[in-house]
């Protein structure tokens, strides 16, 4: 009688651990959902890729400078996973006026003083705001040969009121002589206008207008046969890297301050640098863009505050535009590698604009 015994509590025993088995809980396979905010992963991203399906509309000038500041803040943007549409390029007085009327979000190189007549006229500080410093230090002025200026002894503009000086840079052999200007429509090009009628120069200068790369292929042609050459500069510019100042050219005074009422007041410290007055305030490029975008988008506006780009970077850059380089395409790709060469710089920069997104 023992062994059926002993069989009848091992199958007891079976079947109560069966059902223990039965009665525990079925691991349930986790499925991580893309609207759960729980979600280690969907957090992540979200702060690594903040402006992630956020469309920048982003502008620029045809100038070298503005092109190659504009691609690495596309370059940036995009990093931090903004939607960025290509450069849009227009004229500075229209740029501005598309960010009034939001057909634009971004401008990235915005003179902060000579555009502060179309900064005003885009809404000023109720539509748009300045945000960094991209590029500091900027300086203009009017500068002619090394040459010219020591052999006749040329500091000063107002000196060009002689017409004999004034007929050493007469180009085109009308008496009087040839300024290469600006584009026109733009900032400098109306000033140069006023400080030749301020200045009592209307018989004795002319401004070429146009587009500046050409006038200033015609005019270092000019000087390296030897001839007088006198020009608008500014810096950072291609221009700096193959006629430089000190070595090629010099600066020259103004005989005092004044400009566009437009643009503000300035006193002669305003205009001056390394004991010359120029005549053009020393100024910074800016990022410019929309109040509305920059509220929206605090990790742009983050990456904006800190990007910085060296004027020797861009003197370099602009310098490989005037050798032949000058396609968008070939200043994206400077863009590209500028932004590889300051990697670790980059990224600091980045992860600053991301910590603000929360």
């Amino acid at each position: 009688m023992k062994r059926p015994i002993k069989k009848l509590i091992v199958a007891i025993a079976i079947v109560l651990l069966v059902g223990l088995i039965a009665c525990q809980p079925i691991p349930q396979t986790t499925t991580s959902s893309t609207n759960s905010s729980q979600s280690p992963v969907a957090t992540a991203s979200a702060i690594a890729m903040p402006g992630q399906g956020v469309r920048v509309r982003p502008g620029c000038s045809t100038s070298t400078l503005s092109r190659f500041v504009g691609e690495v803040v596309n370059i940036g943007l995009e990093k931090l996973g903004y939607n960025v549409e290509k450069l849009k390029e227009l004229t500075p007085n229209l740029l501005h006026v598309a960010l009034a009327n939001d057909d634009l979000d971004i401008l990235a190189a915005h003179w902060e003083k000579l555009f502060s007549s179309f900064y005003k006229k885009s809404g000023g500080d109720k539509k748009v705001e300045r945000v960094g410093v991209l590029v500091p230090n900027g300086v203009q002025g009017y500068q002619i040969d090394k040459n010219t200026a020591a052999q006749y002894q040329i500091t000063n503009l107002e000196q060009l009121k002689d017409p004999k000086i004034a007929q050493l840079f007469d180009s085109d052999r009308d008496g009087k002589a040839n300024l290469v200007g600006c584009v026109p429509g733009w900032a400098c090009e109306l000033v140069i206008e006023y400080h030749i009628n301020t200045y009592g120069l209307q018989n004795t200068i002319e401004q070429d207008k146009g587009e500046y790369p050409i006038l200033m292929a015609g005019t270092i042609a000019r000087y390296k046969q030897g001839k007088p050459v006198l020009y608008y500069a500014w810096t950072p510019n291609w221009v700096a890297s193959v006629l430089k100042e000190g070595e090629d050219t010099v600066w020259l005074d103004v005989p005092f301050t004044s400009l566009p009422k437009e643009l503000g007041k300035f006193t002669e410290k305003d205009t001056s640098t390394e004991g010359k007055n120029l005549g053009f305030p020393i100024d910074r490029v800016r990022g410019l863009a929309t109040k509305k975008f920059l509220a929206a988008n605090l990790a742009a506006k983050r990456w904006l505050e800190q990007l910085e780009i060296p004027v020797e970077d861009i003197n370099a850059e602009e310098k490989r535009v005037y050798e032949g380089e000058k396609r968008p395409r070939d200043i994206r790709r400077h863009a590209e590698e500028w932004v590889n060469n300051h990697q670790q710089q980059i990224e600091r920069w980045l992860e600053e604009a991301r910590k603000a997104a929360k």
